[in-house]
């Protein structure tokens, strides 16, 4: 991939210029107001970046008009020929999980007519609930060529709480004996892989996909080692303190397999000494040309 970022579009009112905000009234007004700036945010950057990730948390909390306004950013970015990553997180029991997975990934049929709820290409998932919550969406990556990306390093400082735990992988746990024990992480990683193993296309990499946090090398690299297949959703760069040299370790030996998220030091680009003067979709644009030749630079070392 020439250009393996994505624009992570978690947009709320602070994000918007003055001048886009001063005349907001009502829920109404907000909410068109975020679908405006992701336009133009998308109009700067298509040329540039492949994909955007719209977190759906953003939305949800202006009401249905918020949801409106992600759904028509994800119809938007899929006008301009980008792939559309719904951050949503979703999981639950078999059959709401296949709910779930009709609105993001497959389709729902009304009145004898395919139904699509948004138009996205990936969806993240949390897989907590084990298989039952997931072959409903293994099902739709099949049957519809789509995507997930599953939760197995978080970037939040907060993750190793459970994620870096050690657990007994053997038939003896206890006393002084411990046979095999991995993290929680490993294993989350070693059942993607296993999920994901009947989806791996030309490329050599499923379509079931792990979302691993530029913030923790070590456990970063780690999975790459143990998931040669699986392709790397990598959020924390930027903005929640992941440096250049924290990626490479998600990439493998040839630069691929992986692309990186950066939401607020896009969005917010115009709000910082580096791009000062520019107008937020100049400043943005300007922002991932430069994330672009970071990332270059890096794979070229």
């Amino acid at each position: 991939m020439d250009n393996p970022s994505a624009i992570g579009l978690d947009t709320c009112l602070d994000y918007l210029p003055y001048e886009m905000t001063v005349g907001i009234k009502d829920v109404k007004d907000a909410a068109e107001a975020i679908f405006e700036f992701n336009k133009r945010i998308i109009d700067a950057v298509y040329d540039i970046a492949p994909a955007v990730k719209v977190q759906v948390a953003y939305y949800e909390m202006y009401g249905w008009r918020g949801m409106k306004a992600f759904a028509d950013t994800l119809k938007y970015a899929k006008k301009k020929k980008m792939l559309t990553i719904a951050d949503a997180k979703r999981n639950d029991i078999g059959s709401t999980a296949a709910a779930y997975s009709s609105a993001y990934l497959g389709q729902t049929p009304i009145g004898g007519k395919p139904y699509t709820g948004f138009e996205s290409d990936f969806v993240t998932l949390n897989a907590y609930l084990g298989i039952d919550g997931i072959k409903p969406f293994l099902d739709d990556c099949k049957k519809f060529g789509k995507g997930v990306f599953i939760l197995c390093k978080t970037s939040n400082p907060g993750s190793g709480q459970l994620q870096d735990l050690q657990v007994c992988h053997g038939d003896v746990c206890h006393g002084d004996v411990v046979p095999d024990t991995k993290t929680i992480y490993e294993t989350m990683g070693e059942l993607v892989s296993e999920w994901g193993s009947e989806l791996v296309g030309k490329k050599g990499y499923s379509a079931v996909g792990a979302v691993v946090g530029a913030t923790h090398k070590a456990q970063a690299e780690t999975l790459r080692k143990q998931m040669p297949h699986t392709f790397f959703l990598v959020p924390g760069y930027g903005a929640q303190g992941g440096k250049l040299d924290d990626l490479k370790v998600c990439f493998d030996k040839k630069g691929g397999g992986a692309i990186v998220n950066s939401s607020r030091a896009i969005l917010c680009a115009y709000k910082t000494e580096k791009y000062k003067g520019l107008a937020f979709d100049k400043a943005a644009r300007q922002a991932a040309i430069d994330m672009r030749a970071e990332i270059r630079s890096m794979n070229n070392e």
